[in-house]
This record gives C-alpha cells, structure tokens and sequence, in this order.
C-alpha cells in the first residue's frame, strides 16, 4: 500500500488499524488528510485480505497516545473560506466519510480524547464506535459562526434522536464517553489503555464471521433505513436470498449440523 503523510496503516490477520496522524493539530482533517483518508480506504477496500478497519486517532506531538482522536476540521485552512470553498471543503469531506459508511469492511471508530467537530462526525460515519473513558464528543461549530459541514446534523440525529442533537450542536456543550454511551452516541466505553485491545478484539470477532453476509447485511442496514418497513423488508428478502447461494452458506449451515467449526471464506 502506499505511504501516507498524514496517516499510519498496520494490518495483521485481517484487522487494519488506521491512524490518523497530525501530531501537530490534534490531528485535525485538512483537505490533504482528507484526501489521503480517501485513497487509503479505496485501497483498502480493494483488499480481500482485510475484512474490519479500527480508525482511531495518532499521538500527539510530546508522545501522547490517547490525547486525541480528531480534534475537528483544520481552522486555519477554513478561516478564509469563501462560501463557494467552504461547500467544496464539505464535500471533499463526504467522500472519504461515506467509504467509511459504504464500504465492504466492516468500520469501528476507537475513540480516544478529543473528538470534536469534524472528529466526531466521521466517527459517526463509522459502523461501530467504542470509546476510551476520556473520550470527549462535540459539534462546536455555531459557536465559531458556522454549522457542522462533514455530516453532523444528519448523522447526529439519525443516532441520538432529533432533540438531542440539536441541543449539542445549538449548545456546544460536549459531553464525556459515559454521556454519549448513555445517548447512543457510543456502542461501548473502556478503560483507555484498554481502547485499542477492545476494537481489535471485536474487530477479529466479526472477521471470523461471513465477511460477504456481514456485507449484504451493512448494506440492507444502510439502504433500509430511511425505507418504508414494506419496501425495506423486501429489499432483505432479496439479499436473504443471494446469501443463500453461496459457499459460506453451505459451510456455515453445514458445520452447525455436524457440531463443528465453519470455516467461512466469501468476500
């Protein structure tokens, strides 16, 4: 794979962990960061090899690891964006964040320190989120005189509900790990020198299931969510039955008969 300026990739038995990495803005997404992000999950997704992608967020610059995980957009970049450039920022931003939504792998967002703005939006954009214990989430956006760009005030009411989002981003109030557990925000907390273990341990759980089901099934998630019930349930019904001719579907339903362990390949 390619070298990144502003990323870190480490894959190891079907787990990519992928860090990004600006030591020196709290690894805040500027649009080469961004672009990067987008090249790298393209890659990714090309790769068979990979069935989950940990996205998390790279020590700062004094070392340390779990400061934060995106800080949010790069202001300095933003501070003199006209409205033409501020909407192709937002869009810049969209691509690699809906590859995070949209694609094959299955996503977790390991949240550590700081994930504000932009950093919280694209770990909205992941499937899953476990968070360290000093996670902190926000969208402080009108409080610079702006609104979030990269997707929070769709995403940010599609998991915690209309009224609670509005209150975060109308307030600006970020709230800790525990508090976004509580508001669906977040799948799980843990220690923080625990974070990473977790999401790698969950990571191999879900790599050793169907990697093309778990597809199928991402994708009738996102597609049938914003479906009516009749239109969506069909629509898994189809995808039901496209699993169904496939290697993993006889391996998996033939082990469980036989009592042993399937051995599942597709992707």
């Amino acid at each position: 794979m390619a070298d990144y300026k502003n990323l870190t990739l480490e894959v190891e038995d079907e787990v990519a962990v992928l860090a990004i990495s600006r030591p020196g803005a709290l690894n805040a997404l500027n649009s080469e960061t961004l672009d990067e992000l987008g090249a790298c999950l393209t890659e990714i997704e090309a790769n068979d090899g990979i069935k989950v992608v940990i996205l998390t967020g790279g020590p700062d610059k004094k070392g340390n690891a779990f400061k934060s995980f995106v800080a949010g957009a790069d202001i300095s970049e933003m501070v003199n964006f006209s409205a033409p450039e501020a909407r192709a920022f937002g869009i810049r931003a969209s691509k690699p964040f809906f590859k995070l939504m949209e694609m094959r792998q299955i996503t977790i967002a390991a949240v550590n320190g700081f994930a504000l703005g932009g950093g919280c939006e694209i770990a909205m954009a992941c499937d899953i989120r476990i968070a360290s214990e000093n996670a902190i989430f926000g969208q402080p956006e009108t409080g610079l005189g702006i609104i979030p760009g990269f997707g929070g005030t769709q995403r940010l009411a599609r998991l915690v509900g209309m009224g609670r989002a509005k209150e975060m981003i109308f307030t600006c109030d970020n709230i800790d790990a525990n508090e976004a557990y509580r508001i669906g925000l977040v799948n799980k907390v843990v220690p923080t020198e625990e974070l990473i273990p977790t999401a790698k341990k969950m990571a191999s759980k879900i790599a050793s299931k169907g990697s093309y089901a778990n597809a199928v099934a991402k994708a009738a998630i996102n597609n049938g969510y914003d479906m009516d019930i009749h239109n969506a349930v069909e629509m898994e019904a189809n995808l039901f039955g496209v699993v169904n001719d496939t290697h993993d579907k006889k391996e998996g339903m033939g082990a469980f008969l036989e009592k042993r362990k399937g051995e599942l390949t597709d992707f």
